[in-house]
């Protein structure tokens, strides 16, 4: 029965007009567990069932670019046990995950501080980086050690030090300086868990970006709830800041 309604909604979703990117917001794992009476950890192992469900739907439905919001840098202020245990599980992750994104031909790629990831943490990802990168499928981007904020100001320093005149900078120029430089903005922006902020994530990406809340906590998000996202993106105008009449002009030329 379940699959049945999953594949049905995934033969809804019209192909051609798949967001190219997609990012999400993993919210959920701590209070998932701690409803089943667990440690926060708890929640976090589970969760990485859900990545492989979001990742699997991602490309199913054409997906190119798929970011996931695994570690801001304000999670570091979590208990010490917990960050531990979450960058053990990045690694172990990436080591039993390694042949399955080869396989499905997935490219790996980061955004964030990671140069200040724990030294085993870092250099798995750097492995597992450079095992994918001829791969040409799905890119699959993790956000780790990440904020937004982090991210503009090391964009500014970046400016600062070619010392270009402030005539010359604008918006192209603060956009090539970012760590997303070379992926497109994301069109969906899904968060898990019923909570409605962007908790510093890709904030000046996400200006015209679509958004998408769902109650479902992270650990129970399954390719289904990817496939209603992407539903519920389709079935919407986006105006970019221009009519409706504007746009529709637009689309016949």
């Amino acid at each position: 029965m379940y699959l049945r309604a999953t594949m049905s909604l995934l033969e809804n979703i019209d192909l051609e007009k798949t967001p190219k990117h997609v990012a999400v917001i993993m919210d959920g794992n701590g209070r998932w567990a701690k409803n089943q009476g667990k440690e926060r950890i708890f929640g976090h192992f589970n969760g990485v069932d859900a990545v492989r469900e979001c990742i699997r739907a991602a490309r199913k439905s054409k997906v190119e670019f798929l970011t996931l919001y695994a570690f801001s840098t304000e999670n570091w202020n979590r208990p010490k046990e917990e960050v531990d245990a979450l960058m053990d599980l990045l690694v172990s992750t990436l080591i039993s995950e390694i042949g399955e994104l080869k396989e499905n031909d997935i490219q790996l790629q980061t955004i964030g501080d990671t140069e200040n990831l724990p030294e085993k943490c870092r250099n798995q990802l750097l492995k597992a980086i450079a095992e994918t990168n001829q791969n040409k499928g799905l890119v699959l981007i993790l956000a780790l050690n990440y904020s937004a904020k982090w991210e503009i100001v090391e964009a500014m320093r970046k400016i600062a030090s070619e010392q270009l005149p402030p005539s010359e900078i604008n918006s192209t120029t603060i956009q090539t300086h970012l760590s997303t430089a070379k992926f497109p903005d994301p069109e969906l922006l899904i968060r898990t868990s019923g909570e409605h902020r962007i908790s510093n994530f890709l904030l000046w990406q996400i200006a015209y970006t679509e958004f998408h809340f769902t109650p479902v906590m992270w650990p129970d998000f399954k390719e289904e709830h990817f496939y209603q996202a992407i539903l519920d993106f389709q079935n919407r105008e986006r105006r970019f800041g221009r009519t409706t009449e504007q746009n529709i002009k637009e689309l016949v030329k």
